[in-house]
C-alpha cells in the first residue's frame, strides 16, 4: 500500500509538466481553429471573386455567341466625367466592341445623363465621329431616356440621328463656371484669408479673396469660349435639322423630348426597342456596354464621393451644365 498522503501537494516539477501540456494543447487547438478560419475565408474570397467574374464573362460569352445579325446597344448613364461610368475611356471601349463585331447592324447609345466636363464629351463626340467615317454603313442611333442635357446633349449630336420620349428632358445647350464667394461670413466668424501667392492672378477666383473683376471677366471668356465650342459641335451634327430662327435653342433652356421634336433638336420620339424594331429593322438588341467592376465601384463609393463633391464645390473648371 502507498503510504503517500492523498493530500500532500504535487512537486514542483509535475505542475511545471502539466501547465506546458495544457499550453501546448491549448496552442495545438489555436493553430487549427485558426487553419479552418483561414480555410473559410479563403474559400470565401474566391467564391466571392467567382460571382464577380461570372457576369464580365457571361457578357462576353453573350456577345461573341450571337451568330446572327444585331443591334449593339451602349449606355451612357450619370455624370459625365473622368473615372466615372460615363467617361470617354469606357464609351469609346464600348463602341469599338461594337464597331469591331461584323454582326453588328447598327448601334444604339442609350443616354441618360446631365451633362459633365467638356473634355470628356468633347472625347467622345470626336470618337463617334471617328467611327462613323470608318464606319460609314453601320449608323449609330442616339436614344434619350430621362435627360439628355448639356454634355448628354453634346454627345448625342454626333450620332446620326436622335431619338427621346415625349417627355425626356433635352437640350441645356450652355456652360457653367460655379463660383462662390465666402468674405462676409469670413468676417462674421473672425476669419482672416493669408493666402500667399507667386503670380496675380494665382489666386485666380479665390472664394476666401475679394471680387476681382478683371478675374471675372477673364473667366467669362473662358466660358463663352466653351459655350461656342459647344454650340459648333451641335451645329455640325445637326446641321439644317435644328429651326435656325430660334435663338433660344442655345441659351441654355432645357426642353421636353416633344418640344426639342419642334426645334429640330431630335428626330423623332420613341425608345431603343422603337428604334431597333422600327428604323433599323431588327429588334435583337445586345448590351455592349463597358462598366466598371464591382471593386472599382465599391472602392469609388468608399474613396471618392466626398473628395469629388468637394472638387466640384471648388472647382475652377467650366463644367457644361
Amino acid at each position: 500500500m502507498d503510504k503517500t498522503d492523498a493530500n500532500e501537494p504535487e512537486s514542483p516539477n509535475k505542475w511545471e509538466r502539466k501547465t506546458l501540456e495544457n499550453l501546448l494543447t491549448a496552442g495545438i487547438k489555436e493553430q487549427r481553429s485558426s487553419r479552418r478560419w483561414g480555410i473559410f475565408f479563403k474559400f470565401l474570397f474566391f467564391a466571392y471573386l467567382f460571382v464577380l467574374m461570372v457576369p464580365f464573362f457571361g457578357e462576353m460569352l453573350q456577345r461573341t455567341a450571337v451568330s446572327e445579325q444585331h443591334v449593339a446597344l451602349i449606355d451612357l448613364q450619370g455624370m459625365i466625367a473622368e473615372g466615372r461610368p460615363a467617361s470617354a475611356d469606357f464609351l469609346t471601349t464600348s463602341l469599338h466592341e461594337a464597331y469591331e463585331n461584323k454582326k453588328v447592324e447598327a448601334i444604339v447609345l442609350r443616354i441618360n445623363s446631365p451633362g459633365g466636363t467638356p473634355v470628356q464629351a468633347g472625347y467622345m463626340y470626336d470618337e463617334i465621329l471617328r467611327l462613323k467615317s470608318k464606319h460609314p454603313d453601320i449608323k449609330i442611333y442616339a436614344v434619350i431616356t430621362d435627360v439628355a442635357a448639356s454634355g448628354g446633349y453634346y454627345v448625342a449630336s454626333a450620332c446620326d440621328e436622335i431619338y427621346a420620349d415625349k417627355a425626356s428632358f433635352v437640350g441645356s445647350i450652355g456652360a457653367i463656371f460655379p463660383l462662390y464667394g465666402a468674405t462676409e461670413t469670413m468676417k462674421m466668424v473672425g476669419v482672416e484669408n493669408r493666402t500667399i501667392t507667386a503670380g496675380k492672378n494665382k489666386a485666380f477666383l479665390d472664394p476666401f479673396s475679394p471680387t476681382n473683376p478683371e478675374q471675372i471677366a477673364f473667366a467669362q471668356k473662358l466660358v463663352n469660349n466653351v459655350h461656342e465650342q459647344f454650340i459648333t459641335a451641335v451645329k455640325k451634327g445637326r446641321g439644317k435639322r435644328l429651326k435656325a430662327d430660334d435663338a433660344d435653342i442655345f441659351s441654355g433652356l432645357i426642353w421636353t423630348g416633344e418640344q426639342a421634336l419642334g426645334l429640330g433638336l431630335v428626330d423623332g420620339l420613341g425608345s431603343a426597342g422603337f428604334v431597333a424594331r422600327e428604323k433599323i429593322g431588327n429588334d435583337n438588341l445586345v448590351d455592349y456596354t463597358v462598366r466598371p467592376s464591382m471593386f472599382e465601384s465599391f472602392a469609388d463609393r468608399l474613396g471618392t464621393t466626398f473628395s469629388t463633391g468637394i472638387a466640384q464645390t471648388f472647382s475652377s473648371t467650366p463644367v457644361l451644365k
